[in-house]
């Protein structure tokens, strides 16, 4: 593990050192390369493809898991598939997210398939940030594929983020719920150059009382281009809020496509999409306390994207 490798780490999983406590798999590269598991929190590599089970015993409480994502050459392509296992009326935060250092003219990929099993009663919170980097022309290229599983009355909320220097993503998320289950997702993304982000998101609410809030919010410059496709399906007496809210510059282009489906005279589903400029007078009062376009820009930028 080198500077590159912590800088990294540090920007999606906020890891500048190798962890002395807690339960971690460090992926670098296609390979493993640092692991280590808790009383509570197993993480067993796979035997019949690449990745990890995580499995987290019922009633564990306050503890978290590092599982990010590294990779510094190019022309690697990388694909892994990760399954957590969340016992019942466990509480726990897990932190992933990839980073991509090219500096060739190869591209480089990581593609992920995260399962997560959230067994009753219990509370997940999942981060997962995407972050690219390097001096070389090789494409940076990133797909996450997220299927969530939601026993009785558990609650899963998802951060997901897109920093910067990512050339192509494609995110499929599908998420299925239980009666009383809550399911929460932030999705983050900010494009520029000619990058292209798509997210296509299906959120199954099947039990009672279900619930799902999803906000998508995303900055687009340059020529870059974004396409959100997030649907929300009520089959049962349940609610559900969709929204995506958008800020376009540049030349780019975004096209935001939420749906509804109510197959339950008692579901409650919204939706709603905003996509514009960023607001003149905004722009305009930060300026009068002396800063330049630019700089007014990125801060509207930064507390929209936080």
């Amino acid at each position: 593990m080198d500077k590159i490798d912590f800088s990294m780490l540090g920007k999606i999983a906020d890891m500048t050192e190798i962890p002395t406590v807690g339960a971690y798999n460090i992926r670098k590269n296609g390979l493993g390369v640092e692991r280590h598991s808790t009383e509570n929190i197993e993480i067993i590599p796979k035997t019949d493809k690449p990745g990890i089970d995580i499995r987290i015993k019922p009633g564990t409480k306050a503890e978290k898991v590092h599982i990010p994502v590294i990779i510094t050459k190019e022309g690697v392509n990388d694909m892994v598939y990760n399954d957590f296992y969340v016992g019942e009326g466990a509480d726990v935060e897990i932190v992933a997210g990839c980073g991509i250092h090219n500096s060739g003219c190869q591209t480089s990929e990581h593609d992920g398939i995260h399962r997560f099993f959230i067994g009753k009663n219990a509370r997940v919170r999942y981060v997962e940030k995407h972050y690219g980097e390097g001096e070389g022309t090789g494409k940076r290229i990133l797909n996450p594929t997220t299927q969530v599983y939601m026993e009785e009355n558990s609650y899963c909320e998802m951060e997901m983020v897109q920093i910067k220097g990512v050339d192509s993503t494609i995110r499929e998320t599908q998420a299925n719920l239980a009666a009383g289950a809550k399911y929460v997702v932030l999705e983050k993304l900010m494009t520029h150059g000619s990058q292209k982000a798509e997210s296509n998101m299906t959120i199954n609410l099947n039990g009672k009382d279900a619930s799902a809030q999803i906000i998508s919010r995303s900055v687009a410059k340059d020529t870059s281009e974004q396409v959100f496709k997030p649907t929300a399906v009520g089959n049962a007496d349940c609610k559900a809020h969709v929204q995506c809210d958008s800020i376009i510059m540049d030349e780019a282009k975004i096209s935001s496509v939420p749906a509804i489906t109510a197959n339950n005279a008692d579901a409650q589903i919204v939706h709603e999409a905003a996509i514009g400029r960023i607001n003149n007078d905004q722009l305009l009062k930060l300026m009068t306390f002396g800063m330049d376009e630019q700089e007014a820009e990125n801060i509207i930028i930064q507390g929209f994207l936080a």
